[in-house]
């Protein structure tokens, strides 16, 4: 097992003068209480004897609560621990276990998530752009086999620096480990360093990807809300009696559109958050001349604060704050039926059928 280096000014077994918890706390606070509160949301929705089985989506979203909710049960604690006993995270145990435990598991949950955030994503769109597909290959059983698969992907993958590729580090005021995103200056002619720092860049990498994944998936599914909405126009404008089949398409469509919007909410916070370490990984890995450590530790926190804000936007945005911003942007549409937050995946499948509207 890869051992840890201390870096980013953190040289002694104490911790600096004048760290205070104050700031790791609040982030602590937060965190917990937003995931335990969307986590309450989502069950007191399944309460009830008519309920019906959860859509894939759904799934996904209380997996990405619970993922969150373990991140930052698994890391925070010992931060604190940390501050408690004024010690650094490689000074609470020997050999620096729990360093290699904290820089693995900030990894782990934040791929994990973002891996989950777009698997919601791809699951829309080809809920509306390949219904048929859908209909065949898809349902809340896939989640099933899509969820240990995203795990074990990401534990594989943030394993490598325990195998030697890569490696987890200390990082300034000592209450923090991650992948090593710098060379250090003894280490700048080595070639392993060079493998450490380029696991990083695989890293940034990865969540390049996924950003423009997710991107791409919503913009399909912008565009195919708005071909139903000019199918809708034009049934409207040609005077065709109102069929069942269309209002149950109108009803799909202000769900799907309370989907987006709490998608592309979640995607401009994990870009927002993800783009600092990902720009920082190719400036350090391509940059020469050494600088200060401050932006990586900054880059560090914005990609932490992801896990944190996740379940507050799934609290806020609850049914009538979407259908508030629905009206905000002209979309209208009749709201959602009351146990849209259960409505089975047919639903959306049926909607995305042009011909059961208009003949």
């Amino acid at each position: 097992m890869n051992g840890t280096v201390r870096a980013h000014g953190s040289t002694g077994a104490a911790l600096p003068a004048g760290a205070r918890p104050l700031v790791s706390a609040l982030m602590f606070s937060a965190g917990l209480l937003g995931n335990l509160l969307a986590l309450g949301l989502l069950l007191r929705g399944r309460r009830g004897p008519r309920q019906r089985p959860p859509a894939l989506f759904h799934v996904l979203v209380l997996a990405l609560v619970l993922t969150d909710l373990l991140g930052t049960c698994s890391v925070s604690p010992l931060v604190l621990a940390s501050y408690h006993r004024n010690l650094t995270l490689t000074s609470l145990a020997r050999g620096g276990h729990i360093c290699l435990y904290f820089g693995f598991a900030m990894s782990f949950f934040g791929l994990a998530t973002m891996l989950i955030l777009f698997t919601m994503a791809l699951e829309r769109c080809l809920a509306l752009g390949r219904p048929y597909f859908y209909e065949r290959f898809l349902s809340p059983r896939t989640g099933l086999v899509a969820l240990p698969a995203i795990y074990t992907f990401s534990a594989a993958f943030c394993s490598l620096p325990l195998l030697g590729f890569g490696r987890y580090v200390q990082y300034c005021p000592g209450t923090w480990c991650f992948i090593q995103m710098h060379l250090e200056p003894q280490q700048s002619d080595g070639q392993v360093a060079g493998m450490n720092v380029t696991f990083s860049l695989l890293y940034a990498t990865l969540l390049l990807f996924l950003i423009l994944a997710v991107l791409l998936c919503n913009l399909s599914v912008i565009v195919n809300l708005a071909r139903m909405h000019r199918r809708g126009q034009r049934t409207r404008r040609v005077g065709t009696p109102e069929q069942p089949g269309c209002a149950r398409r109108m009803f799909s469509m202000a769900e799907e559109i309370d989907h987006l919007l709490l998608l592309s909410i979640m995607t401009i916070t994990f870009v927002i958050c993800s783009l600092p370490f990902t720009i920082r990984a190719y400036v350090n890995k391509f940059r020469q001349e050494e600088d200060g450590h401050e932006l990586d530790l900054l880059a560090l926190r914005f990609l932490s604060i992801n896990s944190i804000v996740d379940p507050w936007v799934f609290a806020i945005l609850r049914p009538p704050v979407l259908r508030l911003m629905r009206s905000a942007l002209c979309c209208r549409v009749p709201p959602a039926a009351p146990d849209s937050r259960t409505v089975s995946s047919a639903g959306t499948k049926l909607a995305a059928r042009p011909e059961l509207c208009g003949q």
